[in-house]
C-alpha cells in the first residue's frame, strides 16, 4: 500500500460527520428495532395488564425485554456496518478507508514488530522496508488525529531506521512496502 497526502481538514471533518451519523443511527435504529421487537414478540404488550406486570415485577417474574432490546441493536449495529461498507469507496470515505486501512498495516506490523526490528539490525532489507513504511505511516496518522505527545518518538525511530539504511548502504522507501513482506516474519 502506498502512503498518499491526505488533506486533514476534509478528513477531520468527514471523519466526525462519519461519527456523528453512526452514533446517531445506532441511537435511532437500536430504539426503532427494539420496539419493533418488543411489539411484536414480547408478552407485555397489554396496557390493561400493568398490574398484572408491576405484581409479576415484585415477584421477580416479569418477562424482560432485554433480549429483545439487545437485538435491536445488534441489528442496528448490522445496518450501519451494511451501510458503511457499501460506501467504503465513495469519495466522501476516500480519507477515512485510507487511514483505517493503515491502521490496520500497522497493527499487523505492530504483532511482529519485535522480529522485524531483530531483522533490521542484522540488515534484512524486508524489515527495513517494512519499518520505514511503519514510522512514515505512523507519523502521517499521528498528525492527522492531532497526536503530537509521541511524535518526537516516532521521528527519532524513523531516523534510526534511515541510519540503518545508510550503513547497510542500501536505497529503501516506504513506497517499495507490499503487506505481503509482513507475513515473512512468523
Amino acid at each position: 500500500m502506498q502512503l498518499i497526502d491526505i488533506d486533514k481538514v476534509r478528513y477531520r471533518k468527514n471523519l466526525n460527520i462519519v461519527i456523528v451519523g453512526f452514533v446517531s443511527s445506532l441511537l435511532v435504529l437500536s430504539l426503532l428495532f427494539g420496539t419493533l421487537l418488543i411489539s411484536l414478540f414480547s408478552n407485555v404488550a397489554d396496557v390493561n395488564d400493568v398490574v398484572q406486570v408491576a405484581t409479576d415485577a415484585v415477584q421477580g417474574e416479569q418477562d424482560s425485554n432485554f433480549r429483545y432490546n439487545l437485538l435491536g441493536v445488534v441489528l442496528a449495529l448490522l445496518a450501519n456496518a451494511a451501510i458503511l461498507h457499501s460506501v467504503k469507496n465513495s469519495a466522501f470515505f476516500t480519507e477515512i478507508y485510507y487511514v483505517w486501512q493503515i491502521k490496520q498495516l500497522q497493527n499487523l506490523v505492530y504483532r511482529k514488530l519485535k522480529r522485524i526490528k531483530i531483522a533490521a539490525k542484522q540488515g534484512e532489507e524486508k524489515a527495513l522496508i517494512i519499518l520505514s513504511f511503519y514510522y512514515q505511516s505512523q507519523l502521517q496518522i499521528y498528525q492527522l488525529d492531532d497526536n503530537t505527545i509521541t511524535i518526537d518518538t516516532i521521528e527519532k525511530h524513523m531516523q534510526q531506521v534511515n541510519e540503518s539504511i545508510s550503513e547497510h548502504g542500501l536505497t529503501i522507501s516506504a513506497d517499495q512496502f507490499e503487506k505481503s513482506l509482513i507475513t515473512s516474519y512468523k
